[in-house]
């Protein structure tokens, strides 16, 4: 018996429609892809499927068709941005001399630094040179691409905990490097177990990358766990990449330690930051990197060939971030607390046992086993389609991420306790 025909046919014809429609769109992809007259190039060949995109056109689809959308695909943070960074930034864009390009050593420049290193020293205890160790940056994700780029050969190895944040394994393929996947679980907490990997690989290997808070599996890591990266690192010579993305986005007494905090850090690793999510700013394209003097001042000159700096309107509004007033900070984080507790209630009420997220503003729960004839975008689509809730799936987080989806937060309670309604009656097709 097939895995399909173990389901009722109610649920039977919607996997048959969904597989079906995902078959054609990929021949239709298949058949442009033939038509090209200039070919991509093969790195971008090598990347896996982003299937965001499908989502993106399905969500199109259905808006077309005049149905209620319910997006919690993308961790598009949905609350505004602190009012006094909106006022200073609309006087900001007012000023004619913010036009112009972005000079190292300008005025704004050496305050975003210095706000830069304020904050952290403040947020972590940890103090870094303004100078060298604080690099701004045209948002987090732009700067781990680009270290990729610069210190990647081809033969070079870059560990990567299995599933991730895209850009930890899409900016190893683009740079040419080598990506060696490291599978973590949750019966291990999500955490990598790097003792465990081949010293071959180790030889080869110039660079690792963590995430914690974690996205997309909520998993949360400790002084300890950072404390032992470090050591290991010193001992092979691998640079650590740490994204911090949701640095401040730790629920229920946990805390989220900075690598930078355990004594040698600054000797192997960078940490990466963003005020797309804590300061609910994702639009204005601002991260920044901090840590190894060395490692920054590489990423600096990769840069420095491909763009022109920050819009100076953008780099005044995220002093006023980090300087100002961090209520709205605090408010944010239980905001998406309580939409945590909110979706978590609704679908347990409807017999979908979800763990309980420990981090980040995501929901990461395994496929419902009626579905598990599904791959994690089939269910995805399903749930697109039948319910108008969409998610990410696992899949798109790397190969490990399968079986998987991945909710986003990003809309009030109300239209959460709506999604679960809505997914309850997906979850009992055929019942």
């Amino acid at each position: 018996m097939t895995p399909v025909a173990q389901h009722d046919r109610k649920t039977q014809a919607s996997i048959r429609r969904v597989q079906a429609q995902l078959r054609e769109r990929s021949e239709r992809e298949q058949q442009r892809a033939k038509r090209r007259t200039f070919h991509e190039a093969n790195r971008l060949r090598r990347l896996p499927l982003y299937l965001f995109s499908i989502l993106d056109e399905l969500k199109a689809q259905a808006k077309a068709q005049g149905k209620d959308v319910i997006d919690l695909g993308m961790g598009n943070p949905d609350l505004p941005p602190p009012r006094h960074v909106v006022a200073d930034l609309i006087k900001r864009v007012a000023e004619p001399a913010n036009y112009r390009y972005s000079r190292k050593g300008g005025e704004v420049e050496r305050k975003l630094n210095e706000a830069i290193a304020a904050w952290y020293q403040r947020k972590f205890g940890v103090r870094l040179d303004q100078a060298t160790e604080v690099l701004p940056l045209l948002g987090s994700k732009e700067g781990i691409a680009h270290l990729s780029l610069a210190f990647l050969n081809h033969d070079d190895i870059a560990l990567v905990p299995n599933p991730t944040y895209p850009v930890h394994f899409n900016g190893i393929i683009l740079a040419g490097g080598i990506l060696y996947s490291i599978p973590i679980s949750a019966e291990h907490h999500y955490l990598p177990n790097l003792r465990a990997v081949n010293r071959e690989v180790l030889k080869m290997a110039k660079m690792v990358f963590l995430s914690y808070p974690h996205n997309p599996t909520t998993a949360v890591a400790d002084l300890k766990f950072f404390k032992d990266v470090v050591d290991w690192a010193a001992t092979y010579r691998i640079m650590v990449v740490h994204d911090f993305a949701y640095s401040d986005f730790v629920f229920d007494g946990h805390r989220a330690p900075s690598i930078l905090e355990v004594k040698g850090a600054k000797e192997v690793a960078v940490e990466f930051h963003t005020l797309s999510k804590s300061y609910s700013m994702p639009g204005l394209r601002l991260g920044f990197a901090v840590g190894n003097a060395d490692i920054l001042a590489s990423l600096a000159k990769t840069k420095g060939y491909v763009d022109f700096g920050i819009f100076p309107a953008a780099q005044w509004a995220a002093i006023k971030a980090l300087s100002g007033p961090q209520d709205s900070v605090r408010k944010a984080v239980a905001t998406y607390k309580r939409r945590r507790d909110v979706f978590l209630s609704g679908l347990h009420d409807i017999g979908w046992d979800v763990p309980q997220p420990k981090g980040t503003f995501y929901v990461w729960s395994k496929i419902p086993r009626k579905f598990s004839a599904l791959t994690s975008l089939e269910f995805a689509t399903l749930l697109m389609q039948d319910a108008g809730v969409v998610v990410a799936p696992g899949s798109g987080f790397g190969e490990y991420g399968e079986g998987f989806v991945r909710f986003a937060l990003v809309e009030p309670e109300s239209r959460l306790r709506e999604a679960a309604r809505r997914i309850e009656r997906v979850l009992q097709m055929g019942d």
